[in-house]
């Protein structure tokens, strides 16, 4: 990731992330209450979909057109999203 903006904010979600998946890890270890642990790991899933869908973002935008541009490789650059976006969407 080359904007500074973009990184940070990508870091700064993925804490958040990890702060979520800490505090579950304490619901379970405390023996809370499985439909509140089960929303805790739904906001986190949730949370991470859209770091992901951030990362996936600035690679369509940045790296894929660096790959069309400097390797003039349309077909190649188009092949590695498709699979990429199948892999993430598992």
């Amino acid at each position: 990731m080359k904007d500074l903006d973009t990184k940070k904010s990508t870091i700064t979600r993925l804490r958040k992330v990890e702060g979520q998946i800490k505090g579950i890890q304490k619901m379970v270890d405390e023996d809370k209450y499985c439909g509140d642990i089960l929303i805790q790991i739904a906001a986190a899933k949730s949370a991470l979909n859209k770091v992901g869908g951030l990362i996936l973002e600035n690679y369509m935008k940045n790296c894929i057109k660096r790959d069309i541009i400097d390797n003039d490789n349309s077909e190649e650059a188009i092949q590695d999203l498709i699979n990429i976006m199948v892999k993430y969407t598992k």
